[in-house]
């Protein structure tokens, strides 16, 4: 029979419901101390930010050693903002004190742009991940996709998009990319003409001219002041001559010359939904019998589960953000067949554990 129950008296399943209350405490707080973590380790990247685009840890790193005078002095910045950041930094442990006396702990060096290896693109990429996360939420009920033009929107963050995929990307490229597809070294032999469309600062086109010292490069983007950065920036490594960079939209963009290779470079993506059938044919129509084109994009996995994997979850979160730019991420076999329906062979090259593919087709 049921057991009775009366004043005093205890459910028998009270001590299993106990057990189940103190298990659902522990695995919230359990969530609870993860989620500050994470917090705090948001909190720590936007204050290497500040460093980063203000030029701190650069001129600190010069300094050796200094007060926060002398440190916005260096880096000419107010005082009163440089004191209050030396001591935030110095709380995050980017920053060693003696004193008021400060200098570079190593986690301050790892985040100096100028450092092999930096981190700096952490820090960048921490504070656009925020903007834009703010940009979707208020966008998402009126569904309005502004465009490119949300990477303008912070001042500081756009001058340094592009050297934040230069840190990423480079070294990928010149170390195992290029010598991992045989169509580069190709291509070099008997030279000519590589064209890169949405050039950024140049990066891929300077790593390129390092690889391939018979090639000639022409880089085209939309932002005029990604254009005067890559000169600059082409310049200052003696590549100026050989490279050359121009403001321009591809949908009107006629070269004076067919290409030997024709780049895109994780910018396949922003221009897709305009005229994928169009773009294709562009490409075909505009390099040489026998050249190529190469497409280089994050590779969106045709399983949603494999998102939950760490390698995939930035990749998930920024797809959202894509949407607001009026893009999102393609599945590679989608560029393999955009590239047959243009009458291209193509074949897909996956790097950094299936994450990242290169796409190469040839006229």
């Amino acid at each position: 029979m049921p057991a009775r129950v009366s004043t005093g008296q205890s459910f028998p399943f009270e001590p299993l419901l106990r057990t189940m209350t103190n298990t659902t405490a522990s695995t919230t707080d359990e969530l609870r101390a993860r989620l500050r973590q994470q917090a705090q380790g948001a909190l720590s990247l936007n204050i290497a930010y500040i460093g980063v685009v203000n030029g701190l840890f650069e001129a600190l790193h010069g300094l050796g050693a200094g007060d926060a005078a002398r440190l916005a002095q260096a880096a000419g910045m107010d005082p009163g903002y440089v004191l209050r950041w030396c001591d935030a930094a110095y709380a995050f442990a980017y920053l060693e004190a003696d004193g008021d006396t400060f200098r570079l702990s190593e986690a301050g060096q790892a985040m100096r742009p100028q450092q092999p290896g930096t981190l700096m693109p952490l820090a960048v990429g921490a504070v656009l991940s925020s903007h834009m996360a703010e940009r979707a939420a208020s966008l998402m009920r009126s569904g309005e996709r502004p465009g490119e033009q949300v990477l303008g929107e912070r001042e500081t963050v756009l001058p340094w998009f592009g050297p934040m995929l230069e840190a990423n990307f480079a070294g990928m490229f010149e170390n195992t990319i290029c010598p991992a597809i045989a169509a580069f070294a190709e291509v070099d032999s008997r030279g000519g003409l590589a064209v890169d469309l949405g050039c950024g600062n140049g990066w891929y086109l300077r790593a390129l001219a390092r690889r391939c010292a018979g090639l000639r490069g022409l880089g085209i983007d939309g932002f005029a002041q990604n254009i005067e950065h890559a000169r600059q920036l082409a310049d200052a490594q003696r590549l100026g001559e050989r490279l050359q960079f121009v403001q321009g939209d591809i949908h009107e963009l006629r070269l004076q010359e067919p290409a030997d290779l024709i780049a895109m470079n994780r910018a396949l993506h922003h221009v897709w939904e305009k005229d994928p059938a169009g773009l294709f044919a562009w490409l075909r129509d505009n390099l040489k019998p026998g050249g190529y084109a190469m497409v280089w994009e994050p590779a969106w996995s045709e399983e949603r589960s494999a998102l939950r994997d760490p390698a995939r979850q930035r990749m998930a979160f920024q797809n959202l953000t894509e949407h607001v730019q009026g893009n999102h991420f393609l599945r590679p076999q989608e560029i393999v067949q955009a590239f047959e329906t243009a009458g291209m062979s193509a074949q897909p090259h996956f790097f950094a554990q299936g994450t990242e593919v290169v796409v190469v087709a040839r006229r």
